[in-house]
């Protein structure tokens, strides 16, 4: 033990980027005085730079841990919450049960509606922290308190293919299957032909082995997303992500019960809640949890009821400055039905400098970081850096 909590501090850390978030702007796309930009394919919001939230939290006796959620518009939000209300509650806290530290946080604010958004992510950044911590007071990686890690290692599948024309996406896709990787996934609103002649032309290029999947970013009705899907179901479609608005349930129900191609969702969700709606009524394939989202312990909440009702799980992944990916694979190599973990090629690769420790992704694995807690921590230049907020 090394005492209860002492200090709880918040930070966001930026980074330029050549080319925004999944690719070169399309006409009628510019940065405001924000740097952010609204995409005409899915009309949300994105900066044109990488930015997170993170959250250093230290122990009276020195023990320091490391969280982080997201920060890609209005990160002050998620500073104030945490500042003027949530640090002092997990100031004085023993650490050794993070989840009920969670719980009690998330309690706080129920009655007022606080059950989603910028609240939950400043609690998923705290929940992170905790459980490093928990793991570093122990001596051991996250994934063994929550059970143990049943492999090390994982498939991983790359993720967006930020170039400006379908030739090049292609051979960016290629450019990856050539390093070993067999699972692909293309943004439906940037494929500018039309989402079937997008998968037509990967499916041509990558061969009738490897899987395609589709994200859809919950920009259709029922009736749009179905006939979308159809005209891609011919050149063999992995899973279609996010076919429809994420608060329409009833589309999401239509859709995944009218086809027969894997329908996978969750990634916006922040608690088991938000699954157990959809669940009842729904018939998802695939459950995708964030963890910047969610924290470790709605995160793993998520995977176990995934296994009671015998879905896969595939978490995404935005990644960020890394730590919450770290925490995504410490949790999700405990998960019975893990099938894969979302790989951000464009955001890991660029930013692998920001992380002290092994975390990896080669010839289409991930691979677990070593070491107690997250097994990963910020590096020296990600700490010269950090903005306070």
């Amino acid at each position: 033990m090394s005492g209860p909590v002492e200090s709880v501090e918040v930070f966001t850390l930026t980074l330029p980027r050549d080319t925004p978030y999944l690719g070169a702007l399309r006409p009628g796309e510019s940065p405001n005085a924000q740097g952010y930009i609204v995409r005409k394919g899915n009309r949300t919001v994105y900066p044109t730079f990488d930015r997170s939230v993170l959250v250093r939290v230290k122990t009276r006796g020195g023990t320091t841990g490391w969280g982080e959620t997201y920060g890609i518009v209005a990160p002050g939000a998620v500073g104030a919450i945490i500042n003027d209300l949530l640090a002092g509650f997990v100031i004085g806290r023993e650490v050794e049960d993070p989840s009920a530290i969670y719980d009690d946080l998330y309690d706080l604010m129920r009655v007022r509606g606080y059950t989603g958004g910028f609240y939950v992510d400043a609690l998923a950044a705290i929940d992170i922290a905790l459980w490093d911590i928990a793991g570093r007071q122990a001596g051991k990686p996250v994934s063994a308190l929550l059970g143990g890690a049943a492999r090390n290692d994982f498939p991983a599948y790359v993720s967006g293919l930020p170039e400006p024309t379908m030739a090049k996406r292609a051979e960016l896709a290629r450019h990856w299957q050539d390093r070993g990787f067999d699972a692909f996934k293309f943004a439906t609103p940037v494929a500018d032909d039309g989402p079937a002649a997008e998968l037509e032309n990967l499916r041509a290029a990558l061969g009738p082995k490897a899987k395609i999947a589709a994200d859809m970013h919950w920009n259709q009705t029922a009736d749009e997303a179905l006939a979308l899907i159809e005209a891609m179901k011919p050149h063999g479609l992995w899973f279609a992500e996010a076919p429809v608005r994420t608060e329409d349930i009833a589309a999401l129900e239509r859709v995944s019960t009218g086809t027969d191609v894997p329908i996978a969702v969750g990634e916006e969700w922040r608690t088991v809640w938000d699954m157990r709606h959809r669940i009842e009524r729904c018939d998802i394939a695939i459950v995708q949890p964030e963890m910047g989202h969610k924290g470790i312990t709605n995160f793993t909440r998520i995977g176990a009821l995934a296994a009671e009702h015998d879905i896969k799980v595939i978490p995404h992944a935005t990644i960020g400055a890394g730590i919450f990916l770290a925490a995504s694979l410490q949790a999700s190599s405990t998960l019975p039905t893990l099938a894969g973990h979302e790989f951000q090629h464009s955001i890991f690769e660029p930013n692998r400098r920001l992380l002290v420790g092994d975390m990896d992704c080669r010839e289409g694995t991930y691979r677990l970081p070593a070491g107690p807690g997250l097994g990963v921590e910020p590096s020296e230049e990600a700490l010269g850096l950090l903005q306070p907020i």
